[in-house]
């Protein structure tokens, strides 16, 4: 039962793994396919990229809940695997989009795919003791660090090559992804706490009036919805503010997110094993918090393109934030529950991914306008920094009420 356990964890790390070096490969060339197939600037080609963001968090948003609860019904291992292999044959076509239509196209196919973190989240829940299930949610994060270590460096090298390579590589690992699952991943939901499918709950209005059930939990996704906005200040406009400010091609850009990767990977994978033993989920979220200012900040004023690595050092610190909300959150809700949970949890990062990439490609692209009379590239992180500030507020005020 154990080894079960073991070489299921094994995989779901492994997927989250090579799910985040397909999407962390394309990063570097976004900019310049935009371009490649619009003739646009880089400020207005940041505006297709916030929206194409947008439309695949969209699709996240609605079918998060559906896959997380139609894997409360059938199990994990099939939501997982299909997914998988949706997500493989996604790459290969966009890999062939010659237009930007349907460059839009496969950004939607792969919002449908990407909703797998819900049922992968499900899992780690399903196998972990409560006492445990921080520490392997940081797992979880360690595997995206690490998928952004390699992602990013593999996609800028191969970018040179062509823009259209780096999809044919991301397929190629998904597929490979895909087949290791199907003969080693063994079933985490035991058959006596399953439950019924239910539209109700399986959409994401329905599924978010499920949380009145749970009074204590609002303030913290509140919270965590906020600095998920926050952070797209980060996700969003990197490539084009590196670009901009620095003048980085699609290598340095690469090799930046590579070290944004390692340094997550250190801390979500080592460092959060000692700090939430240690200070315990409440005082992690708060510092956290408090870090994730810091780094938004010294980004918006990096005067040198070497700041951009040093500054990543607080950021990266600050993600034992996510693990220990989870932590809390995850503990809150009954067995039977977990994969709709994980569904709303992962509902709340598409609806940040919605509102968050327009907010901040429009910030972006405003102040870098020649006309405007302001010149500020810095400003999403600025917007990101503020939000932060929002969600400790919540955070503090919850944490001091309900936990």
């Amino acid at each position: 039962m154990a080894s079960n356990k073991n070489a299921g964890v094994f995989f779901i790390l492994v997927t989250i793994l090579f799910d985040c070096i397909g999407f962390g490969i394309i990063i570097p060339i976004m900019p310049d396919l935009i371009q490649e197939l619009t003739g646009a600037s880089l400020s207005k080609a940041s505006e297709y990229g916030g929206v194409m963001l947008t439309v695949y968090s969209l699709m996240m948003f609605v079918c998060s809940p559906i896959l997380g609860s139609l894997s409360d019904k059938i199990g994990r291992r099939p939501v997982l695997l299909i997914s998988l292999l949706g997500m493989a044959i996604d790459y290969f076509f966009l890999s062939f989009a010659h237009t930007i239509t349907l460059l839009f196209i496969g950004r939607i196919i792969a919002g449908l795919c990407g909703a797998s973190i819900t049922t992968a989240s499900a899992y780690i829940a399903d196998v972990s003791t409560p006492e445990k299930r921080s520490q392997n949610f940081g797992l979880i994060g360690a595997a995206f660090g690490l998928g952004f270590i390699i992602g990013p460096v593999i996609g800028g090298i191969f970018g040179e090559i062509g823009t259209r390579v780096p999809f044919m590589v991301a397929g190629g690992l998904s597929l490979l992804n895909f087949m290791y699952g199907y003969f080693i991943l063994p079933e985490s939901l035991k058959k006596e706490n399953r439950r019924a499918f239910d539209w109700k709950r399986a959409n994401p209005v329905g599924a978010f009036l499920q949380l009145k059930r749970y009074p204590s939990l609002i303030g913290l996704l509140a919270a965590l919805l906020i600095l998920y906005i926050a952070a797209q200040s980060t996700q969003t406009v990197w490539a084009y503010y590196t670009k901009e400010k620095f003048e980085w091609n699609k290598t340095w850009v690469g090799y930046s997110l590579g070290f944004v990767g390692l340094t997550v990977a250190i801390v979500q994978g080592w460092l959060i094993r000692l700090v939430i033993p240690k200070f315990g989920n409440k005082k992690a979220i708060m510092f956290g918090l408090c870090l994730y200012v810091l780094g938004f900040v010294l980004f918006a004023f990096a005067s040198k393109g070497w700041m951009m690595f040093a500054f990543m050092v607080p950021y990266a610190l600050a993600g034992i934030t996510g693990p220990a909300m989870q932590g809390i959150i995850s503990t809150k809700v009954k067995p039977d529950e977990q994969g709709e949970l994980q569904g709303i949890m992962t509902g709340f990062m598409s609806l940040a991914s919605i509102i968050g990439p327009t907010l901040m490609s429009y910030l972006f692209a405003y102040f870098t306008n020649a006309k405007n009379h302001i010149y500020f590239p810095g400003a999403p992180f600025m917007m990101g920094a503020l939000l932060t500030c929002v969600s400790i507020g919540i955070c503090y005020r919850t944490l001091k009420k309900h936990h």
